[in-house]
């Protein structure tokens, strides 16, 4: 379950980059359009993972065997993706505040320089857990000059009273 949850990544990166910025643009262009609708075209590519790991799980149940433990790391996958991508980077359920993570900053930054591009081509960082480090400087210098910038406001506000 592990291995392919960590598989996943690998598999995201790749149907990403040369799947849905490839053929199937046509569906993942939605994710990259602004938009006031709940759902996107590109939301349909849950329904592939989900029937995928639906699959291993049929089929590797009686008895258990390998396959239905492909289809839990599939399906937590699935999860991480849905929380980290969908809830945290973008916010289509407002239950996450400010963070001053370094990481979740950074994936935040690559997410974000992915998404500077509406174009299929000429894209960059297409995987979803996996963060390059130039991401993690640039996070934790914002991270670093806000805390600063907090520092500096309390410093000012106490030396008001």
């Amino acid at each position: 379950m592990i291995i392919t949850f960590v598989v996943m990544e690998g598999v995201a990166w790749a149907m990403h980059k040369y799947v849905l910025h490839g053929f199937m643009w046509f569906l993942h262009k939605s994710h990259h359009t602004k938009h006031d609708h709940a759902f996107e075209w590109n939301d349909l590519f849950f329904a592939y993972y989900g029937t995928l790991a639906m699959l291993f799980f049929v089929f590797g149940s009686d008895p258990i065997d390998y396959r239905f433990w492909i289809g839990a790391g599939i399906t937590l996958y699935g999860i991480a993706y849905f929380v980290i991508h969908d809830v945290f980077i973008h916010r289509r359920l407002r239950v996450f505040g400010k963070s001053y993570n370094v990481y979740l900053k950074a994936l935040n930054i690559a997410h974000k320089v992915h998404h500077s591009s509406s174009a299929r081509d000429g894209a960059a960082s297409y995987g979803m857990l996996w963060v390059s480090w130039k991401y993690f400087r640039s996070a934790h210098e914002i991270i670093r000059k806000k805390k600063q910038q907090e520092i500096n406001r309390g410093s000012l506000l106490n030396q008001r009273t």
